[in-house]
């Protein structure tokens, strides 16, 4: 027996609710060790995104390769990629090392509306990243971008949606609820012989930074525990509802009020 690792592979935020912060903050909630490499660094609040720094593709090889010729890892959760030469160090670095329960979080925009991924970087995460990946946790905007679509997110969209992130190389597909118009937040997983959903009530709250990363890394946590897949996304929903729920219990000191704010989860 040992600690469950996860590796997480994203961009860093200095406001520490999302990427590597809350990456790192959910692993080790969930009981597994979290190691990370740094995609870009940011410059964000709760605001939103000012800037994005990309790290160069050798220091991102150095990060992964100096982790992996250490440490054995259970599971390896992908957030903001930034280009296409990362995304490259990435699928090689994922086939030398054979890594498995890859779970990739795929993100093109921030929440406040930056994009994050160019098109062409976009194409190479599809082709490159899709079939090495376990599990694709696209929102309703990324599905949209991706299948170059106008879904709305209702359930008996859902198969036409599966259907064409399949013809993309996907494997298995969480397609969250988050952005849609239902009622509830529904996810639905998709896998090649079956169909899930998950279903929670919403939660009127402002703490909605980073629940993305969070969903992500606690899916790969569970997997790195040796879940199922349907297994460990009912987890991991059920923990993002939670943290959600008593989300509302922290008050930040920030230094003016702002209707538009959008606050970490923990």
């Amino acid at each position: 027996m040992h600690t469950p690792t996860v590796l997480t592979i994203a961009g860093f935020d200095p406001y520490g609710g999302a990427g590597i912060q809350i990456d790192t903050k959910t692993i080790h909630a969930l009981g597994g060790y979290a190691l990370s490499s740094v995609t870009a660094m940011t410059a964000q609040n709760s605001k939103g995104v000012r800037a994005v720094e990309p790290v160069s593709a050798n220091m991102l090889r150095l990060q992964l390769t100096t982790l992996l010729d250490d440490m054995k890892v259970d599971a390896v959760k992908i957030g903001m990629l930034a280009n296409s030469a990362l995304i490259e160090v990435v699928a090689e670095v994922i086939k030398t090392y054979r890594l498995t329960n890859v779970v990739l979080d795929p993100v093109l925009v921030s929440s406040s509306g930056k994009a994050l991924l160019d098109s062409e970087a976009v194409e190479q995460m599809v082709f490159k990243l899709f079939p090495l990946c376990r599990l694709i946790t696209p929102n309703l905007d990324e599905t949209n971008t991706l299948l170059k679509s106008h879904f709305q997110g209702s359930a008996k969209e859902t198969s036409k949606m599966a259907e064409g992130l399949f013809s993309l190389g996907a494997r298995n597909i969480l397609l969250k609820g988050g952005h849609t118009q239902e009622h509830n937040a529904v996810d639905y997983l998709i896998e090649l012989s079956s169909r899930t959903h998950f279903s929670t009530p919403r939660v009127n709250t402002s703490h909605t930074h980073g629940t993305g990363c969070l969903l992500s890394s606690a899916i790969a946590t569970y997997l790195a525990k040796g879940e199922k897949l349907s297994e460990s996304v009912k987890q991991a929903k059920h923990f993002l509802y939670k943290k959600l729920q008593e989300s509302s219990k922290m008050y930040l000191p920030y230094r003016e009020k702002s209707s538009g704010r959008k606050e970490p989860i923990f």
